[in-house]
């Protein structure tokens, strides 16, 4: 059956190189790409290729010593996290790429939490060995310090002076020798490595002794036990996601692949495994998952998925609709395909039902036993506009579709500006948004920094009197009002209220008065909309003739015209209760981040189900907040993120307000 492995790690580990590799040693392609050619079998996107990094999944099948592997090359920036988790909720194991380098391991804590609550089997692969001059320890304790598994040595280094040469597999105690975009070679145990050989093969041994009792009662006993028990014990344990084996190797020279070969097609559990891991039977009729969504220019709306049970040929029927085309995958390349059987990743064409995370069986969509987690919340936004007027009414259906595509973008209009804004998971991740729009769906669109909702209130109460006539022949306009404008507490909107007596102003024109106040209150005497305030209609005239719904309602924006400038007007800006999640190391510069954004800090406590991890929760303006990500991304090896929601309204003055005036000033003047 075919088993997935989904590749993943930090940005520039070297994933795509590592697919490369591990095609060309499954015979898969003749010559390995690189992403500085353009010329990778993943990455095939023009918005890949253009910025040298992954931005969605790159899928490719293939098969390895007669088996068949799918083999999906996740993105690394933390910016397009979404298509990776996506990935991972159906592999059967992980392979996590690094860099051998110590500083950066904190940068895989998140994914490797993401993984462990999930029981997902994971191994790790230290890429670019070759460029490894720092001591295998330190870098192993700051792998274990990102991980709550134990990491295990799989491999013991071999060195030739400062190089790395080659390595020991510690189960089989076998020695062998890089060669270059070839497979190792076997050759002798060197005499200089052996003590650090058999202090590592012990370690990894009373680790898979941890859970084998038979195992611990042989080291207990001091017995060797077989290899062939420590390769059941290592197979078992990483199924059950209780280890996770650390290899090594050099993917841009082919050293190591070979062995990953091995060690995948060793240890990676079957697909009917990972199906009851996520809640699903084996056997039995169709049941398909959705994990990736595509539009493509040709083909139209591809769905992705992973096939649990049962098999899928050409037009067949499943939840109601009839697939329109059958492929496998080979990074930018479609072949299609008459049949998929359990295990299998493939698209399914014109299956317009279908969303990511949805499961497909052949009498409907069904429910799977773990739910499909909620897609990443924002942290990044830009206002859309479009640049031609045409492409207006194509822009949210453009939108639409590569949400479909990518679950962590979100679009919503503000009610206050009025924008249509496009959120999501950091500025490239938006901006390849917007190359998608252009690109796919002949869209051109501008992104620019969305405007704060900025409102505007009055310190102290005044009264009003205000006179709208108007004589032009015939019926003339006559309204006449008097008005008293209260602040009212933060918070508490709008209120209009009348206490007229005796007729001064007829009943069928007071609604009329209250009309004109709310026109008014769109753009007080700041050009920002008025809140928190009240207007009592106290007294008035009016002429029997001329008078009439449209001169009251001119004479209460007259009033409030007036009366507004009288009342200290005073801006308001809206601030936010964030809370940031960061490793605690971090945690006092994230702090300083807060209060030079003119943030307050509210406290801070440590993370839920988080070991080593805080919360600091703040008020924050949101004028704060735009480019607030790329602060503590940049604090924190790309971990630190937060949530946010808006809190209240909180008074803007000096020099800041006077800037923010002048601006609104200026737009409304242009």
């Amino acid at each position: 059956m075919p088993r997935c492995v989904a590749l993943v790690g930090p940005y520039l580990s070297g994933k795509t190189t590592l697919m490369e590799a591990l095609l060309s040693a499954a015979g898969a392609i003749n010559r390995k790409g690189t992403a500085k050619d353009g010329n990778t079998v993943g990455d095939a996107s023009a918005e890949a290729r253009k910025r040298q990094m992954s931005v969605e999944l790159s899928i490719a099948g293939c098969t390895f010593m007669d088996e068949p592997w799918t083999l999906v090359d996740c993105p690394g920036s933390i910016e397009f996290a979404q298509d990776m988790l996506n990935a991972l909720l159906v592999a059967d194991l992980a392979v996590i790429v690094c860099e051998p380098v110590a500083d950066k391991a904190q940068a895989m804590a998140p994914l490797m939490k993401f993984l462990d609550d999930r029981a997902i089997p994971h191994m790790v692969f230290i890429n670019k060995i070759d460029h490894f001059d720092g001591r295998l320890t330190e870098l192993m304790e700051a792998l274990c310090a990102a991980s709550s598994r134990p990491l295990v040595l799989r491999h013991y280094p071999i060195r030739n002076g400062e190089a790395m040469t080659g390595y020991v597999d510690l189960v089989s105690e076998r020695a062998y020798t890089y060669k270059q975009d070839a497979a190792s070679e076997r050759t002798d145990l060197p005499d200089a490595v052996k003590d650090g050989e058999q202090g590592a093969r012990q370690i990894l041994l009373e680790s898979l002794a941890d859970f084998d009792d038979t195992l611990l009662e042989q080291l207990l006993e001091e017995k060797i036990p077989e290899a062939s028990d420590v390769y059941a014990n290592m197979t078992s344990s990483l199924a059950q996601d209780q280890i996770v084996p650390v290899l090594f190797g050099g993917a841009e020279h082919q050293h190591g692949v070979f062995r990953l070969w091995k060690a995948l097609r060793h240890d990676t559990p079957p697909p009917q495994v990972t199906a009851e891991r996520c809640g699903f039977a084996s056997g039995g009729d169709t049941v398909m998952q959705v994990f990736k969504t595509i539009h493509a220019a040709h083909t139209g709306k591809i769905s992705v998925a992973r096939v649990w049970s049962g098999e899928v040929t050409d037009g067949f029927s499943i939840s109601g609709s009839r697939i329109g085309g059958l492929f496998r995958l080979f990074g930018g390349q479609t072949e299609k395909i008459t049949q998929a059987v359990p295990g299998a990743v493939v698209a399914l064409g014109r299956l317009d039902d279908a969303h990511t995370g949805d499961v497909l069986t052949k009498d409907g969509r069904g429910e799977a036993g773990d739910p499909w987690p909620a897609p990443l919340g924002p942290v990044y936004a830009f206002a859309l506009a479009a640049r031609r007027r045409e492409d207006e009414v194509k822009l949210s259906g453009a939108v639409a579709r590569l949400i479909e595509e990518d679950p962590s973008y979100v679009l919503d209009h503000d009610k206050d500006t009025h924008e249509l804004v496009l959120r999501g998971q950091g500025e490239i991740h938006l901006a390849v948004a917007l190359e998608r729009l252009e690109s796919k769906y002949n869209v051109a669109v501008r992104g620019e920094r969305p405007q704060v909702a900025y409102k505007e209130t009055i310190r102290k109460p005044v009264q009003q009197h205000a006179r709208h006539k108007k004589q032009s022949g015939g019926h003339g306009q006559f309204g006449d009002v008097h008005v008293e404008i209260k602040p009212l507490p933060r918070g508490s909107g709008f209120e209009f209220t009348n206490s007229i007596v005796g007729g001064s102003v007829p009943r069928q024109y007071i609604p009329s008065v209250e009309h004109g106040v709310r026109e008014y209150m769109q753009r007080g005497p700041l050009g920002f909309p008025l809140v928190d305030f009240m207007v009592n209609l106290y007294d008035g005239q009016f002429h029997a003739v001329d008078s009439s719904d449209q001169a009251f309602r001119t004479a209460a924006q007259l009033a409030m015209r007036e009366g507004m400038p009288k009342c200290g007007p005073v801006l308001l800006e809206p601030v936010c209760k964030v809370a940031i999640d960061v490793p605690s190391e971090h945690t006092s510069k994230v702090t300083n981040v807060v209060v030079s954004r003119r943030g307050q800090i509210l406290g801070f406590m440590a993370r839920e189900n988080w070991p080593g991890w805080d919360t600091v929760e703040a008020n924050m303006p949101q004028a704060e907040m735009h480019d607030l990500i790329i602060d503590l991304r940049s604090l924190t090896q790309g971990t630190g993120t937060y949530h946010f929601e808006f809190d209240h309204m909180a008074e803007l003055t000096g020099r800041l307000a006077d800037r923010v005036v002048a601006a609104r000033a200026e737009a409304n003047a242009a």
